[in-house]
């Protein structure tokens, strides 16, 4: 059996993200303006198996490398930025938005003596409606549109077994469009989906194939199906309600 991920404590984490300090600061000096913890420690919820996540934040110009590794009991990601780099990244918009704006609003500084933190944490808030509503008709053609056809597709072909993996893919791409069209931020990847449910704006049928699928029995492939299908109804109907046609009435060409 093997042993790791390992569990460690919250102070073990600690020690491990000091000393993670103490190294970049010893290597690259001045170059770096601030080292932050963000994710699941800076909110304060990790647990024994959480992974270490940190910014690193240099001057402009001034390069380290961005390492994802595992060395002893810990899984550690440094996303090394330039200053820049930092700021454009906190004030992207893009379908992962709702997913991603929290590790810039969100952050414990470890190493931060111009609080460049406490002044980047308001911007993926400052987004604006014409930006939001863009990508969030082009995230429908990328991703729910292309789903349902897949779903139907494997429906109508008798490939029952893919509904579940369609059904879940239709939901975390919906989700996404929740906190986007509600302008919201999800405080981790573990509770989006719960999380959702609490939003003002979300599509018919959504909470009901959610529910469905969290049943914990292998679900009934008519009934899945029927689900997907009254989700992408709601979907659509939702997208009418906001003023949003991803359809073109001309070939752009």
């Amino acid at each position: 059996m093997l042993t790791y991920p390992a569990p460690t404590t919250r102070k073990e984490r600690f020690e491990m993200i000091n000393t993670l300090k103490d190294r970049l600061l010893a290597a690259h000096g001045d170059d770096i303006l601030a080292i932050g913890v963000y994710g699941s420690i800076a909110l304060e919820t990790d647990g024994p198996y959480s992974d270490i996540e940190m910014h690193v934040i240099t001057k402009d110009g001034s390069k380290v490398e961005t390492l994802e590794f595992v060395y002893d009991k810990f899984k550690i990601e440094l996303t090394a930025n330039d200053k820049s780099t930092f700021l454009k990244e906190a004030e992207e918009v893009d379908d992962s938005w709702a997913i991603k704006a929290g590790a810039f609003i969100h952050v414990l500084p470890i190493h931060d003596p111009t609080e460049l933190f406490e002044q980047v944490k308001n911007l993926p808030l400052e987004i604006s409606d014409d930006a939001r509503r863009h990508i969030m008709k082009e995230f429908m053609i990328w991703e729910p549109y292309e789903t349902v056809g897949k779903i139907r597709n494997n429906y109508s072909g008798g490939n029952l077994n893919y509904l579940s993996t369609g059904a879940r893919d239709l939901l975390w791409q919906t989700a996404k469009l929740i906190g986007l069209a509600n302008k919201t931020y999800y405080s981790t990847r573990a509770k989006t989906l719960e999380e959702s449910l609490e939003m003002k704006s979300i599509p018919s049928g959504y909470k009901e194939l959610l529910d469905f699928m969290q049943e914990g029995e292998l679900p009934d492939a008519e009934k899945l199906y029927r689900f997907c299908e009254e989700l992408w109804t709601g979907l659509n109907e939702w997208y009418a309600e906001m003023q949003l046609d991803y359809r073109l009435t001309e070939l752009p060409l």
